[in-house]
């Protein structure tokens, strides 16, 4: 037992894991866009998104994600990260007839949403917020997007969603 923090070995050793998990993703996904940013820029390019925001999503996920998992910072990281899932699932994945854009948009929120009051970072209750009071005052025009199958509005007229 940690006498300072009052936890044992195996909650410390699964808060490290926990963190390992949640650095992956996003360390993963910055190499892969990185590796791969002349497809990357292309594709977002076709939603209207610089190559500068590209190059600034790639550090991000890769600075963040690092310092998640290293321990440096990683209460600001999971701020940002957070933040970044928020703005990523509702800005790219609300067309909802895309069933791989449904499942997206899912992750990003419960990947935002899983650190609000559960990890050590003092925004992450903030993060979950916002998406929080969409839903709660918008409930029925949410559902209804999701039971048509069509997006919301927004996405198609910004980005030009299909749907």
């Amino acid at each position: 037992m940690d006498k300072a923090l009052g936890i044992s070995t195996l909650e410390n050793v699964v808060l490290l894991a926990s963190r390992l998990l949640l650095a992956w993703i996003f360390v993963h996904e910055g190499v892969f866009l990185a590796t791969n940013f002349a497809a990357a820029s292309a594709s977002m390019a076709k939603a209207g998104v610089p190559a500068l925001a590209l190059v600034a999503t790639i550090g991000l996920q890769l600075v963040a994600g690092i310092a998640i998992a290293v321990g440096w910072h990683a209460s600001l990281g999971a701020a940002a990260l957070g933040l970044f899932c928020l703005a990523t699932a509702i800005l790219f994945h609300t067309n909802f007839a895309v069933r791989n854009e449904l499942l997206h948009f899912e992750k990003d929120l419960a990947i935002a949403g899983g650190m609000e009051g559960k990890t050590i970072c003092v925004f992450a209750d903030a993060a979950a917020w916002p998406i929080q009071s969409y839903i709660a005052k918008f409930r029925d025009e949410f559902e209804s997007y999701i039971r048509r199958g069509t997006g919301l509005p927004a996405c198609r007229e910004a980005v030009s969603c299909p749907g």
